[in-house]
């Protein structure tokens, strides 16, 4: 089985356009990680600074679990995959969505050199769709609201980011009774 570092070799060999910019391929994983997270991919700011979840959504992210910056980022128990690991660019209105082909070529071989992985957990529409397919509810907030579904393998969770505060003030019963329940799972995880 390959190493993390040598499958992160291969991805940076495998993206030129990128690696000929200095850019490092944007994930987050150890081989005990316990609890890994999967987003869509990473923004210019976290691309540049080669940190995942250093920013206002990460804050939100550790509070919703009850981790602190040294349990997130030191303890090796937590990682974090996005569905690609490059800023794949600016939209209109937003960046553009993960490169399609990307998660499928490299997140099975990154998933099997962590094989202590005990939760899954789905960040926002893209991780939902890729990782659930079918078995998403009809959109994003159902999905989110019936997360006991896809338990004990998959935790879906809106993205953490402070734009989304509309979303949360519409749906109390994230807050309520979602985020309580996702936090004693990350605990007795991490215990």
């Amino acid at each position: 089985m390959k190493t993390i570092d040598e499958i992160r070799q291969e991805i940076m060999d495998d993206n030129p356009q990128f690696t000929s910019k200095s850019w490092t391929p944007i994930f987050f994983a150890h081989k005990d990680v316990r609890i890994l997270i999967i987003g869509q991919a990473p923004g210019i700011k976290t691309q540049l600074k080669e940190t995942v979840f250093m920013d206002k959504s990460g804050d939100k992210l550790r509070d919703w679990m009850g981790v602190d910056m040294e349990t997130f980022y030191e303890s090796n128990l937590i990682g974090v995959l996005p569905l690609d690991f490059y800023f794949p660019g600016k939209a209109k209105t937003g960046d553009l969505p993960p490169r399609k082909d990307f998660a499928e070529k490299w997140h099975p071989q990154l998933l099997a050199a962590m094989p202590h992985v005990e939760l899954i957990v789905l960040v926002g529409t893209y991780a939902i769709k890729y990782y659930l397919g079918k078995d998403m509810n009809k959109n994003l907030t159902e999905t989110v609201r019936n997360y006991k579904n896809y338990l004990p393998k998959y935790f879906p969770l809106v993205h953490p980011s402070p734009l989304n505060f509309r979303w949360e003030a519409k749906n109390t019963w994230f807050e309520e009774e979602v985020i309580p329940e996702f936090r004693s799972l990350v605990q007795s995880i991490l215990k």
